[in-house]
């Protein structure tokens, strides 16, 4: 099969809406979600639209998900990962929140070209390890440790920078960030099929979906949001300096 990974939407519609638009996604046999799926400024939009795509998605959990259910429960015992995640809860529907707290950590594919890959959000054991395009192949070693040796490919997502790159004859694939991106503008994304993995970016107007976002969502932050994620763009450079510290624990 062809599969397409979107990871880390992070509850923004209009990039989810550029995405989904692809003739490679409309046309894709699977769609994965690596994770941190509804967490931000259009949580139930999000997750609606994803809904209603059926069958074809495979939805895999992320650290953010996991946060939302605890959450809109009343039973975290963490603070809050930052200011939308607290409203985002409160936002969704109880079947929506039974949804994501279903949903498996892993998910493992045959994919066309490629055998069985795992697909995952941070990594296989855990759903909020930090671990980078440049770490050393031991950190990446101990975080495979135990995915089974006929998995050759690993794709992830949790650092919202896409990069491939080898670990010890594996291909380990970070899909990037669709809602979120850190390096260059414009959702990314990935495809994986008979032509192997490609890092895709789908360029949309982000300022005037920063609009359409300060109309839409109730989010009462929603236009500083906007600014900080739609209207300028981390760098790479930047977002590496920042997790760099979470990596090498």
């Amino acid at each position: 099969m062809s599969v397409v990974v979107l990871a880390d939407v992070h509850g923004v519609l209009p990039a989810l809406e550029a995405v989904l638009a692809e003739p490679d996604v409309v046309e894709a046999e699977a769609i994965v979600l690596a994770g941190d799926i509804a967490s931000g400024p259009q949580p139930v939009e999000t997750l609606d639209l994803l809904q209603s795509l059926g069958e074809r998605v495979v939805w895999v959990r992320g650290n953010a998900d996991r946060e939302l259910v605890a959450m809109a429960r009343g039973v975290s015992t963490e603070p809050p990962p930052d200011e939308v995640s607290p409203w985002a809860a409160s936002q969704l529907r109880p079947a929506q929140v039974e949804l994501l707290d279903s949903l498996p950590t892993t998910v493992t594919l045959e994919v066309e070209g490629l055998g069985p890959v795992l697909f995952c959000h941070a990594t296989p054991r855990d759903d909020e390890e930090m671990v980078l395009v440049d770490s050393p192949v031991s950190r990446w070693a101990a975080v495979l440790h135990g995915v089974p040796e006929e998995v050759r490919t690993i794709v992830c997502g949790h650092t919202h920078m896409p990069f491939a790159r080898q670990v010890d004859r594996r291909l380990v694939v970070n899909a990037g960030s669709v809602g979120m991106p850190y390096g260059a503008p414009g959702a990314s994304w990935a495809l994986l099929g008979r032509g192997g993995v490609q890092l895709r970016r789908t360029y949309f107007d982000t300022a005037r979906a920063a609009d359409d976002l300060g109309k839409q969502s109730t989010y009462p932050y929603v236009e500083a949001w906007a600014d900080e994620y739609l209207r300028t763009n981390y760098s790479d450079t930047e977002a590496l300096e920042a997790f760099r510290p979470r990596s090498e624990v």
